[in-house]
């Protein structure tokens, strides 16, 4: 047996053991077996085409996992190895199968199509004296190596050269292949002969094309801006054409030298580079030469010498192209960094195109396309400009698309983010965060076409920042963290729970332990998430081992004092107290009563609420910003917990500390500390939690009444709170105290915007305070009035006598987000999916939001004002001046004027407060109404801001709208006109027609005679109905009650029902615009789903009359006394709305009241201006077809209608020529039945005819429709006099209209005019031939012609020629 290689042995030894073994023919001890491939077939599977056998690899298979990564982009179909052909089936034809392999000659030859050789010209070889064709050498050919040949090599330059030399032989000369013949006498162009072709001039310069150019290189005549510019800017290039060929070299020289002298370098090197743009006119140049050379070539010899000059132009042309291109080689040459030398093999020929990418890039330029180019950035998300040249050291650039141009691209950086190379995806998320962060900031909004973060998010940027989340390397997963912060969390304000969002980044603070900015982003993060509903909290909450592992990480009671040291790097933010924790706890709290039960109970912070609230900012181990913004989110949330009634046992417990902080309060305002605006936010946000303590304390003998009495009707009483009014009765001194010294300091504008927070929650407190004081069994009233008396006359009536306080009502309009909309309008990059409350322009001084904005301080001023007011009504009259202040009615008169705000997230946040401010103004001018004599100059102007306000309101402020029903909107009061003759100056205005020329003559009834009834009395019965009006209204409302309740306990203080203090999701007002007719509408709604049931409504409500009535009531005097209220809802709508009355119940309409309350509406919208402004194809607001009301108008009025006018007139207003025709046709054709019950009289239709009449009728389809029925006798004068005027006026200039139209029309209209000719029917076939114009005060509507004019006769008489001759007398008479 052969032994196996032992170390040391050598080649020689392996060799002699190899033939050992082949001479002994032993048998090899592995054997090769080689399995067949399945892809092939048998016959393919030969030993001779198997690859070597390879090593073999251990490998561990996954089960549902992919062997690779999947690309990311998709990849080409593969090609299957197993053809058709090796697929065979058992019951396949072997013959069908031979047949589809045949490969005989008839079947390869089939489709040869020989190609026409006849016009080939026949060329003879070159004879040689060599007996066999010598070999060609590229060294043979003379010809210059070009670098402008594109991609041709050296030796297919050298074979494209061979050619030409070749054909240059083999070509016969002009003179034997042309035939000369004499050319035609036009043929020579008498613009552009021969003889005005530009010759060259026997100057050798380098610029010699400029002698054959036709066309101006550099002046286009674009900006001339006349028709000619292109004539213009050719005759201004052919005298300078001219001025050069008479000038010599020298006086050419030296101008140019002088030009050079005085032109900027840099115009000169924009003008040198245009003329190397200038390829187009060299290629038109060309075309023309040949053109020119093949017409002279037809032309006698003895103009051949025109044929010379035109060479020696076209050589000239070459020759320039050739120092170009010799120019650019020099320039290559020069800027390789390593330069070719002859001694290098096969470097003799340079190919320089194939070196071209050794050269140094070209400097970027802005390119000349009205196209926007792509944008790019640089590493800190900055926009990079198109044509800025920096330097390569930067990083910048790559070998992408446009590699002379720095920066990155969007696409580049998404491919970027998916590189297998870490630090490629780091660098790729880190620079998206930051173009998303200045995005947002607005920074691209001038610069860039569209949406950066629309753009971003369209292309998947969540879902790639959710999957980088995943990414097992910390750095991406900090770059992919800050990216997703960027994204979402705006300075500002502080969906993506379905992608388990928060168990992932519970994951990276448990396990990851990020570095601080990281923790810091995505606690910002899941701020921003709880912020967006009480859901979103709930999902946090429940996520397992969040809350645990941020309560026991960032809010721990004790860590290394070491922290707070000056210059302490702080590595790691686990184990460390942290504001943005407490933050988020915070807001979590906000979603709900049981999720801050939870917080305080489950994960103990009570007890860290103690640790952080009973030591000073100063003793906290932590730097002093951060030490004090924890203990202010300490204090936010313990108010949030006391705004639910929760953690008021607290109160007990830390009452010393807090009394500290008030007594230490006046002395720590004036000092000058560096943190001075924490410091004042830290005692706002302790003044806040007294506030909900106090109002807590306030319900506590309430509460107590309830539990004690143990009523059966509450199943679950509300325990008490641990909280007693005697323990917060003794926190007024100190704020009163506090705010006295803060008010010294309103004339200094710095000191006041610093302190204004503070200044307005004290405010606040004190409303509070004395609200609850007052409902206080214990309390003396006469104390309570006693203690509101004082604060009026030494704190409240001296500041109302400030000139700081005027200043600041004459701030409301410039800082109103109503007057100033675009304030509160979103941001540029602002995405509809992500809430944010960044505005346009952001935060401004002189905004509602911003630092010298006057609207919180007064808007808590007027909340105290009203608190008092309410409780001490005699001290009304001493704050009447309030309502007198300049600014604040300039204010309140813009305010309701201007045009409805958008809703968004940043506007609903802002206006909130704004509608709050208008609000107490209305509420304490309802109580000014009833006491001061001299209101009534303010009653119309405030009685409109209510009604806008109403309209305004958003979900959340149910009870200011309620409260606004019920005491401002129908209060007689706010309605001076009722009193002062607004009814006699109705009645006066309609007599006189004051800016009308409408017919205010009403529409009579079909029921019993109505007595004529005046607008002014119309208007007198509304007036004194107010009261029954208010109680229809809020009847209809009851579908509110839910939300009222809810609203209501938050703004009364009830703070133990309050379930959250996240406002309800906005999409829009909480009544619509058009609420006006909203018991009317919901009348019809009740009718119309009945009937969609399938059932018949009978049972309508008992006072379904008075409902309607009232209703319509409020209408005509909003429409008389307050018609701006009403312009946002469209004429159309409200006609819509009117239309009701008619398809609520069978004979509503023809009850007295309504029917007279809804004649006056319709005189009020038939007036020119309502008219003028009526569309009804435009899409109107609550409804979803016009169409469909109209045709239901339609039915009802066939059924029930009793040829009613008022009625008829409704379904005649849709029918004006300008609004849609399907309306007409519905009429004339469906609902034919109509025309014999719309027996409307002329002198009672309030519109004019001529909005049906003009202009003429051009659907075939409804004049045939007009015709048949007026033919027919469906369409009478007697019956619908509207209508048949209508019909006959357009019937008659269609059969009498000459234009040129098509051969349908036209014969078509020949046709009908034949028929009117041949009507048996004397009368109509008068009106139709002899209708001249409308005239409402005919008895027919029209007026007629005694006889055709001469135009109209011709016509008649050429279609009716053989009717005419037989009919003659019947024209005469």
């Amino acid at each position: 047996m052969l032994s196996r290689p032992k170390p040391g042995e050598s080649e020689a030894d392996l060799l002699r053991f190899q033939n050992q073994f082949l001479a002994a023919r032993a048998s090899p001890a592995v054997k090769i077996v080689k399995k067949a491939d399945k892809r092939k077939g048998k016959e393919q599977n030969t030993d001779a085409e198997r690859p070597p056998l390879q090593d073999s690899k251990d490998v561990v298979m996954l089960d549902g996992l992919p062997d690779s990564l999947p690309p990311l982009t998709p990849a080409p179909p593969k090609k299957s190895k197993i053809k058709s052909a090796s697929v065979h089936f058992e019951d396949e034809d072997p013959e069908e199968r031979l047949e589809s392999h045949d490969r005989h000659i008839t079947a390869v030859f089939s489709k040869i199509i020989e190609r026409d050789t006849s016009a080939v010209a026949v060329t003879m070889p070159v004879p040689t004296g060599d007996p066999f064709p010598r070999a060609f050498h590229r060294s043979e050919i003379k010809s210059e190596v070009q670098l402008g040949s594109g991609k041709k090599s050296i030796f297919a330059q050298k074979m494209a050269a061979k050619r030409a030399a070749e054909k240059a032989v083999t070509t016969p000369s002009a003179a034997e292949s042309v035939e000369v013949r004499s050319p035609a006498p036009d043929a020579l162009d008498p613009v552009g002969s021969l003889g005005e072709v530009p010759l060259p001039s026997g100057r050798d310069d380098k610029d010699d094309d400029f002698w054959t150019s036709q066309h101006p290189c550099l002046i286009t005549g674009e900006g001339l801006g006349s028709q000619k510019s292109k004539q213009e800017a050719q005759a201004i290039h052919k005298e300078n054409l001219e001025k050069l060929q008479s000038m010599s070299e020298e006086e050419i020289l030296q101008e140019q030298a002088r030009l050079l002298a005085q032109l900027d370098p840099s115009l000169v090197a924009f003008l040198k580079s245009q003329r190397g743009n200038n390829e187009g006119p060299k290629k038109e140049l060309k075309m023309e030469l040949n053109r020119l050379e093949e017409f002279v070539e037809s032309l006698p010899v003895a103009q051949h010498g025109v044929r010379s000059s035109l060479s020696m132009q076209e050589s000239s042309l070459e020759e320039h192209e050739r120092k170009e291109e010799s120019m650019k080689v020099e320039i290559m040459d020069d800027d390789l960094p390593v330069k070719p030398r002859k001694e290098w093999i096969h470097m003799d020929s340079v190919e320089f195109e194939k070196l071209e990418w050794m050269k140094d890039l070209p400097s970027p330029r802005q390119k000349k396309t009205k196209k926007g180019m792509q944008a790019r950035f640089s590493l800190k998300g900055e926009l990079i400009p198109a044509d800025a040249d920096l330097p390569t050291h930067l990083g910048l650039h790559h070998h992408g698309e446009e590699a002379e141009r720095a920066g990155y691209s969007l696409q580049e950086l998404f491919h970027l983010s998916r590189s297998q190379v870490t630090q490629q995806r780091t660098l790729a998320l880190q620079v998206l965060g930051r173009i998303v962060q200045r995005a947002r900031a607005g920074e691209f909004a001038s610069s860039l076409k569209g949406s950066v973060l629309r753009l971003l998010l369209d292309a998947g940027f969540l879902f790639l920042l959710r999957f980088s989340l995943d990414d097992a390397v910390e750095n991406v997963m900090a770059a992919s963290v800050g990216a997703l912060h960027a994204l979402l969390v705006s300075l500002d304000d502080e969906g993506l729970l379905k992608t388990r969002i928060q168990h992932r980044l519970r994951y990276i603070l448990e396990v990851v332990r990020p570095v601080p900015s990281v923790v810091l982003d995505i606690l910002h993060i899941l701020t921003h998430i709880a912020r967006h509903s009480s859901e979103a909290c709930s999902q946090l909450l429940d996520c397992p081992r969040l809350i645990e592992t941020i309560v026991r990480e960032f809010l721990p009671t004790q860590w290394d004092p070491k922290v707070a040291e000056p210059g302490f790097l702080l590595t790691s933010l686990h184990g460390v107290a942290c504001a943005s924790a407490m933050k988020f706890i915070r807001v979590l709290a906000s979603g709900g009563r049981n999720a801050t039960a939870r917080l305080l109970n489950k994960y103990e912070m009570k007890s860290r609420l103690s640790r952080f609230i009973a030591e000073e900012p100063l003793d906290v181990p932590l730097p002093r910003e951060e030490a004090t913004r924890l203990s202010t989110e300490a204090f936010r949330l313990w108010a949030v917990a006391a705004g639910y009634g929760q953690a008021c046992d607290l109160y007990s417990d830390l009452y010393p500390v807090l009394v500290r902080i008030l007594q230490s309060l006046p002395e720590s305002l004036s000092e000058k500390s560096p943190v001075v605006e924490l410091s004042v936010q830290r005692a706002a946000a302790v003044v806040t939690l007294l506030t909900h303590v106090t109002q807590t304390a306030g319900y506590t003998a309430e509460l107590q009444a309830k539990l004690s009495s143990n009523n059966s009707e509450d199943s679950e009483p509300v325990p008490p709170p641990p909280v007693a009014w005697s323990q917060v009765s003794g926190l007024q001194p100190f704020l009163e105290t506090s705010l006295k010294k803060i008010l010294q300091q309103l004339s200094q504008t710095e000191i006041w915007q610093t302190l204004q927070p503070l200044t307005t929650t004290c405010v606040i407190f004190l409303g509070v305070y004395y609200s609850a004081y007052s409902q206080q069994p214990s309390v003396n009233p006469v104390d309570c009035l006693e203690e509101l008396e004082r604060l009026t006359s030494e704190v409240l009536q001296p500041l109302l006598s400030q000139p700081a306080i005027d200043s600041m009502w004459d701030l409301l309009r410039p800082c109103s987000a109503l007057c100033n909309p675009l304030s509160c309008s979103p941001a540029p990059e602002s995405v509809s999916s992500i809430a944010s409350l960044s505005c346009t322009g952001g935060k401004p001084p002189l905004s509602l939001v911003g630092s010298k904005s006057p609207f919180p301080f007064l808007t808590a001023f007027l909340f105290l004002i009203n608190n008092i007011t309410h409780i001490h009504k005699g001290l009304t009259s001493k704050y009447s001046s309030v309502l007198g202040f300049r600014g604040l009615k300039d204010y309140l008169h813009q305010s309701w004027q201007s045009g409805p705000p958008s809703v968004t997230p940043s506007s609903a946040w802002i206006l909130r407060h704004e509608y709050h401010l208008q609000y107490f103004v209305l509420a304490l001018a309802r109580r000014m109404a009833g006491t001061c004599p001299d209101y009534t100059q303010h009653a119309s102007l405030h009685h409109c801001v209510a009604m806008a306000l109403l309209s305004r309101l958003l979900p959340g402020s149910e009870h200011l709208a309620h409260e606004v029903l019920l005491d401002l909107a129908f209060n007689p009061e706010f309605l001076p006109e009722g009193k002062a003759g607004g009814p006699e100056a109705a009645d006066f205005s309609d007599i006189l027609h004051l800016g009308t020329s409408a017919k205010l003559a009403q529409p009579g009834s079909a029921a019993a005679f109505l007595p004529k009834v005046t607008r002014g009395a119309l208007l007198r019965e509304s007036y004194q109905n107010l009261p029954s009006i208010r109680s229809c209204y809020l009847s209809h409302f009851v579908h509110l009650q839910p939300t009222l309740m809810r609203s209501q306990a938050s703004y009364q203080g009830r703070n133990y029902l309050i379930q959250s203090m996240l406002l309800p999701e906005v999409r829009g007002p909480i009544l619509p615009s058009d609420w006006p007719f909203f018991p009317l509408i919901s009348l019809y709604n009740k009718v119309t789903n009945a009937e969609t049931r399938g059932a018949i409504l009978n049972s309508l409500p008992l006072d379904l009359i008075n409902t309607v009535t009232w209703n319509l009531q409020w209408v005509l005097l909003l429409e008389t006394w307050r018609s701006k209220i009403l312009q946002s809802i469209p004429t159309a709508a409200k006609l819509a709305r009117l239309m009701c009355v008619f398809l609520t119940g069978s004979d509503l309409f023809l009850e007295a009241p309504i029917h007279r309350y809804t004649a006056a509406l319709l005189s009020v919208y038939c007036q020119p201006k309502a008219l003028d402004s009526l569309n009804l194809d435009a899409p109107l607001p609550g409804l979803a077809s016009f169409h469909d009301l109209y045709i239901s108008l339609l039915e009802q009025f066939e059924g029930v209608s009793f040829g009613d006018p008022l009625f008829g007139v409704f379904v005649l207003l849709p029918l004006q020529k300008r609004f849609s025709v399907h309306l007409r046709l519905s009429v004339f054709g469906e609902h034919t039945n109509i025309l014999r019950a719309l027996g409307v009289p002329l002198q009672q239709f309030p519109v004019p005819l001529e909005s049906y009449t003009s202009p003429p009728e051009d659907n075939l389809n409804l004049l045939r429709l007009y015709f048949r029925t007026l033919v027919t006798g469906a369409l009478r004068h007697t019956w619908c006099p509207v209508l048949y005027v209508v019909a006959v006026a357009h019937v008659n200039s269609f059969i009498f209209s000459q234009e040129s139209t098509t051969q349908e029309t036209d014969a078509a209209r020949k046709s009908m005019l034949r028929k009117t000719w041949l009507l048996v029917d004397e009368n109509l076939k008068k009106h139709l031939l002899y209708y001249r114009l409308v005239n409402a005060e005919s008895p027919l509507g029209f007026d007629l012609y005694e006889q055709l004019p001469p135009m109209r006769l011709g016509y008649l008489q050429r279609v009716t020629q053989k009717e005419m001759t037989e009919n003659a007398p019947a024209l005469d008479s």
